[in-house]
This record gives structure tokens, C-alpha cells and sequence, in this order.
């Protein structure tokens, strides 16, 4: 994992209450990754749903776009203790995709997966209710490679490491399946006020 250009802050009064405990906050945005930045092609990228190995709806990337879009201004989290305030996301609310193709969430439990390998579970009721969706853009621009471009997944209501960058699918899982750093010792659900860390947090 590597980080570039954080300086981190106390908060104000003002944001005391918007800032989980351990974290500073950063105007910066971090560049945080478990490997090298893949380079995606929009002519060949897909993104699904599925159960299971059973691939439920997929999109092309014109397709994708062609669905409702939504913005967002939320704040982030990350575990390595930096916050940023007020960052503006735009994409496609998972809810809309599940209702594009004509599906409730058939578990409790989802694993996102990235073009690079990656991937992270995260529980299903993080994931609908307007709590989520797969950002393309970043501050009115296209999401740059760095951070998750063409498209990652926005959870923000978790530690940033949930928010899989370069997504590619959402599935749908029997159990609560360990994703990458799951596996090496981080907490399987990740709320940045309750500390969730590390397993046993």
C-alpha cells in the first residue's frame, strides 16, 4: 500500500462531530492502493452483478452511462487515519442498478471485485438504501486511474478500503466472504465511529 501528499489536521469545533476518533483530517486526497494502477479499457470493460459464480446482468461501459446518475457530497475515511470532507461523487446508486436489472438483493452478503484482483465483502444493507453506488466521477470530472478510475465502488459510510477502486462486479455470496485485506487481519465490516480496524475491534 502506498500513500503520496498527506498532511493531516486537527478539526474545527465546527467538524468535530463528522470526524471518527483516531482520524485527522486532510484537504489532500491520498493515493492508496494494495498494487499497481491498472490501466482499464472502456471498449472492453464490463461491469456485473451476480450470485455466486452466476452472472445476473452486466453493462457495457455506453450502457453503464446510459443509467440514472446520481451525485453525492459525502466525507471519507481512511483507515491509515486521514478524513476528507465534503467530496463530490457522481455514478450509479446501487439501488439503481439492482432495479435496472430487476432484482432485490438476493443475500445479505456481497464481495466487490476489481480488475486488479482486489476485492472486499460488504454487507448488502451497506450497499442499498441510497448508502452506495459505483462513482465514475470525482469533483465533476472523470475518476482518474489513480483513484479508482473508470469506476469504483463508493461505500462512504465505511473505512475507504471498502470503497473498491476499479470495480468490476458486485456479487452476491451464501456467507460473509473475507476480501484481500479482510484476509489479513482487517475488520469484516470497517464503521470508521466504531473504530472497526482490525478483526476484534
Amino acid at each position: 500500500m502506498s500513500t503520496r501528499g498527506f498532511g493531516g489536521r486537527r478539526p474545527a469545533a465546527a467538524q468535530a462531530g463528522r470526524i471518527p476518533p483516531g482520524q485527522s483530517l486532510t484537504e489532500d486526497f491520498p493515493v492508496l492502493s494494495a498494487g499497481p494502477t491498472p490501466r482499464v479499457d472502456l471498449a472492453a470493460w464490463r461491469f456485473a452483478l451476480r450470485l455466486g459464480p452466476r452472472t445476473l446482468q452486466a453493462w457495457t461501459w455506453d450502457e453503464f452511462q446510459a443509467l440514472p446518475q446520481t451525485t453525492r457530497v459525502v466525507d471519507i475515511h481512511c483507515v491509515t487515519t486521514w478524513s476528507k470532507l465534503d467530496t463530490e461523487w457522481q455514478g450509479v446508486l446501487v439501488d439503481d442498478l439492482l432495479a435496472a436489472a430487476g432484482l432485490g438483493a438476493p443475500t445479505p452478503w456481497v464481495l466487490a471485485h476489481s480488475a486488479d484482483g482486489y476485492s472486499t465483502n460488504v454487507p448488502a444493507a451497506d450497499l442499498t438504501g441510497g448508502r452506495a453506488m459505483i462513482a465514475t466521477h470525482f469533483g465533476g470530472l472523470p475518476l482518474t486511474p489513480d483513484h479508482g478510475g473508470p469506476a469504483r465502488l463508493l461505500v462512504p459510510q465505511l473505512y475507504f478500503w471498502k470503497s473498491a477502486k476499479w470495480v468490476t462486479a458486485l456479487q452476491f455470496t451464501a456467507r460473509d466472504e473475507a476480501g484481500f485485506w479482510e484476509l489479513r487481519g482487517y475488520h469484516m465490516r470497517g464503521d470508521p465511529f466504531l473504530e472497526q480496524r482490525y478483526g476484534g475491534d
